[in-house]
């Protein structure tokens, strides 16, 4: 079969994407700008038949790889993303390529995804001549909240856009092998805000001489939740949390002021609008009530992840090929996580998968999750991820959805 072939190619890179992913690894970078893992990726990859290019606003590359086999159909241009930064955290894991940067690790993974990416650029490039159409590979940095997607489609990157576009993402908890999805929402929108109420300060021991914003606050922050749980059905999830509130600075002060901020998180464009609206509304009404005033501003994060049924088939038809240890698992519901490839699937039909890389004999009650200072990863299953990737777009190439 086409894609146990693709399985073993990828085996055969095996050593190159490990040896890069570590290299990575130990040089993690921040936001929108990646110098050093760009250069490691060009230096992969040069002696490689792509043609690259990249924007003004990041350090992102795009390499394009043109097929050479027969055209039986219309030519299709299909797009593999994987993300480069990391997350400014130190890490604990004790590995001997563990990060040399203090403050910054690659506890989300992206040293994999972006080391799987450079895996598949090596296996199709080796089966260029059995597939016409064109191959987009999307290394992108700033996923971590700094929207480096969105920079690099204004960029005019990915233009002309793609017919369909997949990536991947590991779960370090998830069982070794296993690829999931779904079909429809499979991750939240994301967006901070920042309530700040506005009061009269004075002294803790005659609070009737003041206009206390601290009892405010608390009181926004349950209404909130009651908010949720009333005005957005069940069915279509809403998660709004406070993660911070600052406020005075002694004992016996009442502060002028209280400063709340969180995040909002839903599964539908009309949700977040309708969020927003009534956050700003309830935060507002509560300070009048009581005197006060309040100020609400919304920094708008990533939009929901929404995948293409047809895309998300065709991902668990190439996994079913491959055979095992692969295995596709259907997501019965989305995650309340946020990707910025979520700004490409809002141009491009396509699908994100989770790919597990726990180790085949790992408790899973006990592995650490992504985002975790001693997130493992079992590099065995790396290869496994590189060719779902080039079986994906060798698919969609071959057959369209």
């Amino acid at each position: 079969m086409l894609h146990t072939a693709i399985l073993d190619s990828a085996r055969g890179f095996a050593d190159q994407i490990v040896a890069l992913r570590r290299a990575i690894h130990a040089e993690p970078e921040l936001g929108l700008d990646n110098p050093r893992t760009r250069d490691k990726l060009r230096a992969a990859l040069a002696h490689l038949p792509l043609e690259w290019r990249e924007g003004p606003s990041t350090s992102g590359l795009v390499a394009r790889l043109a097929g050479t086999g027969p055209a039986t159909g219309p030519l299709r241009r299909v797009l593999l993303r994987g993300d480069t930064d990391a997350l400014p955290m130190d890490e604990e894991t004790g590995l001997p390529f563990a990060s040399t940067v203090a403050g910054a690790m690659h506890s989300c993974g992206h040293d994999t995804h972006a080391a799987m990416l450079a895996g598949a650029a090596h296996v199709l490039c080796a089966r260029r001549d059995r597939f016409a159409g064109e191959v987009v590979f999307m290394f992108q940095p700033g996923e971590e909240g700094f929207h480096g997607a969105r920079h690099m489609i204004e960029d005019g990157l990915l233009d002309p856009l793609p017919d369909a576009a997949f990536a991947l993402h590991i779960m370090p908890d998830s069982p070794h092998g296993r690829v999931a999805g779904r079909a429809g929402a499979l991750l939240a929108s994301a967006d901070r805000f920042e309530i700040v109420v506005e009061g009269r300060g004075g002294h803790a021991s005659m609070p009737h001489q003041t206009r206390d914003p601290m009892p405010i606050a608390c009181e926004i922050v349950g209404a909130i939740q009651t908010m949720v749980t009333r005005r957005f059905p069940v069915a279509d999830p809403v998660v709004v949390t406070v993660t911070e509130i600052h406020a005075g600075t002694a004992h016996n002060i009442i502060p002028d002021r209280a400063a709340m901020r969180g995040t909002l998180r839903t599964l539908s464009p009309a949700n977040r609008a309708a969020l927003h609206n009534d956050l700003t509304t309830l935060a507002q009404g509560i300070a009048a009530a009581h005197g006060l005033s309040a100020s609400v501003a919304i920094h708008p994060g990533f939009p929901v992840t929404v995948c293409d049924a047809r895309a998300v088939d065709l991902g668990q038809a190439v996994a079913g090929e491959l055979g095992a240890p692969v295995q596709f698992h259907r997501l019965s519901h989305p995650i309340m996580g946020a990707e910025d490839f979520a700004y490409v699937l809002e141009k491009v039909p396509g699908a994100m998968f989770f790919l597990g890389v726990a180790a085949p004999d790992a408790d899973l009650h006990t592995c650490s999750g992504i985002h975790s200072p001693r997130m493992m990863v079992d590099e065995a299953a790396l290869p496994l991820g590189t060719a779902l990737l080039a079986g994906c777009a060798m698919r969609f190439l071959a057959q369209g959805f």
